[in-house]
């Protein structure tokens, strides 16, 4: 190999291995991709980026009622995956980003609250355990969370789309 050959090989791998300039964080990737779908949607909506641990929240919020249609459990839980694979496809790594529409993360945490409550209420009258229905593994997270603010314990149980939280004393 003679110098010239070297140097180009040296040249090469240094470019491939250098950053693109114009690459975009998690963050953004997610917002513009919002942006893009409400657009199409023609819903108006403010986007508002938080980092919390390492983790994008992403918050869609609007002053009237345009984004209930978008607002569902369901939905949000879909546009999520999606948000994530458009995000996982320009960057090439897995996002771990959340999605919040219309205050659904809010109302599914009320709602989260109250299944906990209810377990724990379950157990205090006697049962030996009380299990929770199939949740993603954030809820689930938020759920162990609740669970041991009320001095209990809690495991997750199942695979895939049945896996679910099982509260004990």
């Amino acid at each position: 190999m003679t110098e010239q050959d070297t140097a180009a090989a040296v040249e090469t791998i240094t470019d491939e291995t250098v950053p693109d300039e114009d690459a975009r964080d998690e963050a953004d990737i997610a917002a513009d991709y919002i942006e893009e779908l409400l657009d199409i949607c023609d819903l108006d909506g403010d986007i508002e980026i938080e980092e919390r641990a390492g983790r994008v929240y992403l918050s869609v919020t609007d002053d009237g009622e345009a984004l209930r249609v978008l607002s569902k459990p369901d939905t949000v839980t879909a546009l999520q995956e999606l948000t994530r694979i458009a995000v996982q496809a320009e960057t090439g790594e897995f996002s771990r980003l959340i999605l919040d529409v219309g205050g659904s993360r809010d109302a599914r945490a009320s709602e989260l609250q109250r299944l906990v409550d209810t377990a724990v209420e379950r157990i205090e009258a006697g049962s030996s355990s009380a299990a929770l229905p199939p949740m993603s593994s954030y809820e689930r997270k938020l759920v162990h969370d609740l669970v041991a603010e009320k001095g209990f314990h809690s495991e997750s149980e199942g695979e895939g789309r049945d896996r679910h939280t099982v509260v004990t004393r």
